[in-house]
């Protein structure tokens, strides 16, 4: 196989072997390339297994309705902090049911890439529970997001345009250190970790019509949509992506899997460019939707969060504010639950969004 196919593969989010090949979604990869790593979806029974490990770390965050935004949109919206657990972020969930997890073997060190809010998770477990994590973060990424893993005592390595770059690197350590390569998305425990916030969702309001919830990796979106289903409850979950990261929307709605050429977005959360295995076969039959935001409607966004639930929300995390704004008139009379997935935004960002309001 050649090296242009094998990075290919690895851009995808596919484990690349030498044995026969599979179908990947609906996108087929040449034969003696790759092998697609079959991992079992959690369910229902998974997530409420995770609640207890995440519960040492996290507690129940609001569900809050702001008069003011819904004065702004006129919808009746909820928005679910997730902006305020430890790290700032939903993936600690996820990070901590996880680590939690490790075998004694495994327990010798953890790998993993990352654009910041799953690296601040895994750092924290890591440190909570005394193993050793090396994270991968692209080039230029956010620096105070970088700061937050080192001071949680990650070892840091920059590396890569972007973040599927970093993760080539990530496959390369995990070999060369035998290190336990944690992936961003394709991990049951990670998404049942997540699927935590979506328990608390529905326990507190059982009659939600509707979620919006940002997609990059998508473990959000899986944890709110098996929640969902696994209590047979009717409510629609809608994900929101960024256009200029609109890998997962255009291979959803489309015939095949595809890989962006770009994730210049200033919604990091969003930025890659390609699906995974786990999440995308989940979303592929539980997703409702999926709408996609420009660059403008991303930091209008932030701007609504600010003024309207004087919450700072990154750009991923204030996606779901302004979709629900895109989409006022399908989302009239409906019980709306807005995911404000994280509140990590560098100042540099920050101060270019406000001042071009």
């Amino acid at each position: 196989m050649s090296v242009k196919t094998r990075r290919e593969a690895r851009l995808a989010g596919l484990s690349v072997t030498r044995q026969r090949s599979v179908r990947a979604g609906r996108q087929e990869w040449p034969v003696g390339a790759i092998r697609w790593r079959m991992l079992k979806a959690p369910a229902l029974a998974d997530v409420y297994a995770a609640r207890p490990r995440v519960a040492r770390v996290v507690r129940p965050t609001p569900l809050i309705r702001h008069p003011l935004l819904s004065r702004e949109t006129g919808l009746d919206i909820l928005v679910k902090h997730e902006n305020h657990n430890p790290t700032g972020a939903f993936k600690v969930r996820g990070g901590v049911n996880l680590i939690g997890s490790l075998t004694a073997e495994e327990r010798r060190g953890v790998v993993t890439a990352t654009t910041g809010n799953h690296g601040q998770s895994i750092a924290l477990a890591c440190a909570r529970e005394g193993v050793p994590c090396t994270i991968v973060t692209p080039l230029d990424n956010n620096p105070e997001k970088n700061a937050a893993m080192r001071a949680y005592g990650a070892e840091l390595i920059e590396f890569g345009r972007d973040f599927d770059e970093a993760r080539e690197r990530v496959e390369q350590l995990q070999h060369e250190r035998g290190l336990r390569y944690v992936h961003s998305a394709d991990e049951p425990l990670l998404i049942a970790g997540v699927g935590t916030y979506a328990l608390e969702i529905f326990e507190e309001q059982p009659d939600t019509d509707l979620i919006l919830v940002a997609i990059g990796g998508g473990s959000g979106a899986c944890g709110c949509s098996i929640v969902r289903t696994g209590l047979g409850s009717r409510a629609k979950v809608i994900g929101v992506q960024a256009e200029r990261a609109d890998a997962f929307a255009r291979s959803w709605k489309g015939p095949s899997r595809v890989v962006g050429e770009r994730c210049d977005t200033l919604a990091e959360g969003m930025a890659t460019r390609v699906t995974f295995d786990l999440p995308f076969g989940i979303l592929r039959k539980e997703l409702d939707d999926v709408v996609t935001l420009s660059e403008d409607e991303l930091a209008e966004g932030v701007r609504l969060a600010l003024r309207t639930t004087h919450n700072l929300a990154e750009g991923a995390g204030a996606a779901s504010l302004i979709t629900a704004v895109k989409l006022r008139d399908r989302l009239a009379g409906k019980k709306v639950v807005c995911v404000m997935s994280g509140g990590n935004i560098d100042r540099g960002t920050l101060t270019r969004i406000l001042t071009a309001a």
